[in-house]
Parts: C-alpha cells; sequence; structure tokens
C-alpha cells in the first residue's frame, strides 16, 4: 500500500524541497505547468488586439500596447521557461535565465495592468505620480531578481505582493470607480492563486494551480478594462443591460 502511495506520489508530486533549492516539477507536473499558460497565449493576442482596434486616440492606442505587451510577456515567457525546464538536457544556462526572465515579467504584467487605469482614468495630482512609480516598482523587482533569485523567497512573495496592492489604492480612489468590483475580484484570485504558488511539494500541481489562478484574474481584469475603459458607451449600455 505505501510502495503504491508513494509511487502515486512521485508521478504527481515530488517532496518539498528547502528554502534555498528549487523545487523539480514531475513530468505530469511539468506538462500542467505548460499547458496552462501556453493555452492563453492566442486569447491574450487577440485581446490585446481588440483593445488596441477600440482604441479612439493615441493614449489609448498606448495603453493598449503597454498592457498587451504585458500580457502577452507574461504567458509567453513562462511558456517557454517551463517547456525548456521541462525538455531541457545542457540548456541549464538558458533555463536559469528563462526562471529569472519568468519571475522578472511578472512586475512588468503587474505594472502594465494598471497603466490603462492610471492612464486613461482621471486622477488626482499626488495619484498621477502613480503612473511612473509603477514602472519604477517593476524595476526595482527586476534588479532584486537578478542579485537575489530564489535565495530569499518570502521577501520576493511580499513584493510581489506590495507591487500589486499599492498602485491599488490609488485606482480605488478614483472618481470614476466603474470596473472597481471586476478589479478587486481579479485582486482576489491572485491572492488565492498565491496559496498555490508557495505549496509545491504539498499540493499536487500546485503550481499548473497557481497558473490558472493567474488565467482568471487576467481575464477578470481584461474585461474590466475592455468594457469600461474601451469599450464604446453605446454598446457598454447594452452590456449593462
Amino acid at each position: 500500500f505505501f510502495s503504491s502511495k508513494n509511487t502515486l506520489d512521485f508521478k504527481f508530486m515530488n517532496h518539498r524541497v528547502p528554502a534555498h533549492k528549487r523545487y523539480q516539477p514531475t513530468e505530469y507536473e511539468h506538462a500542467a505547468n505548460c499547458a496552462t499558460h501556453a493555452l492563453w497565449i492566442i486569447p491574450s493576442i487577440l485581446g490585446s488586439s481588440n483593445l488596441y482596434f477600440l482604441s479612439d486616440d493615441d493614449w489609448e492606442a498606448i495603453s493598449a500596447w503597454i498592457y498587451g505587451l504585458g500580457l502577452c510577456g507574461l504567458f509567453v515567457v513562462s511558456t517557454v521557461f517551463h517547456t525548456i525546464s521541462w525538455k531541457k538536457s545542457h540548456l541549464r544556462t538558458v533555463e536559469h535565465c528563462l526562471h529569472m526572465s519568468d519571475r522578472m515579467v511578472i512586475y512588468f504584467f503587474i505594472a502594465a495592468s494598471y497603466a490603462p487605469w492610471l492612464n486613461l482614468r482621471e486622477l488626482g495630482p499626488w495619484a498621477s505620480h502613480m503612473r511612473w512609480l509603477v514602472w519604477i516598482m517593476a524595476s526595482v523587482g527586476t534588479v532584486y531578481v537578478f542579485f537575489f533569485h530564489e535565495r530569499y523567497k518570502l521577501v520576493e512573495l511580499l513584493c510581489y505582493v506590495i507591487m500589486g496592492f499599492f498602485p491599488a489604492l490609488v485606482v480605488l480612489s478614483m472618481p470614476d470607480t466603474e470596473g472597481i468590483w471586476e478589479l478587486v475580484a481579479g485582486g482576489v484570485l491572485y491572492c488565492l492563486g498565491m496559496v498555490f504558488f508557495k505549496s509545491d511539494g504539498r499540493i499536487p500541481f500546485a503550481h499548473a494551480i497557481w497558473h490558472l489562478f493567474v488565467a482568471f484574474g487576467a481575464g477578470t481584469h481584461y474585461y474590466a478594462i475592455w468594457r469600461y475603459l474601451y469599450l464604446p458607451s453605446t454598446l457598454q449600455a447594452r452590456v449593462s443591460k
């Protein structure tokens, strides 16, 4: 019985590793990690293109490009990294660089997700500084990953949380509150996903489940951006009905 159980464990989940080491997914987990983000590459490209074609001015077009690059970049980099990590042979250096890129791109994805709200909504005189502060935060996070990758995992998680919540204070204080509930719902999905992000070796397919929470959170935020920032007012009124 115990032998059978251990065999199943090694198929669907490896043992948890020490804090300073990287978890090695099983073959099944590798496949799930690749698939759960690869599936969203084409939808993210189509969705980003849709926002660009709905743009009425330069600021909307620029914001669509920024958001689209962040959204597509997240899924593409993640998929490439997990594919190389799964099928690697002698690509240790490439895998390491892609793993760093996979972590770095999350910061820019967060900044890009806020860009349409910060660029297209009315902001107060102090709140407007968040338009560039969010990119400084993303840059600081990138530098942190470059120098301390995989060393202080709890600090890394804390950086993501701060990066995700700090700009939200500005968005939530905007005079126009349309889309706020969708933003909150997406944020809740990301936070729930973090439980699985730190659960490799405890929950089978934990990282793939985290990927799904990211996809659903991103989808919720995309819907809010599409509906409240880009959808023409006449169509928006129909959707509201």
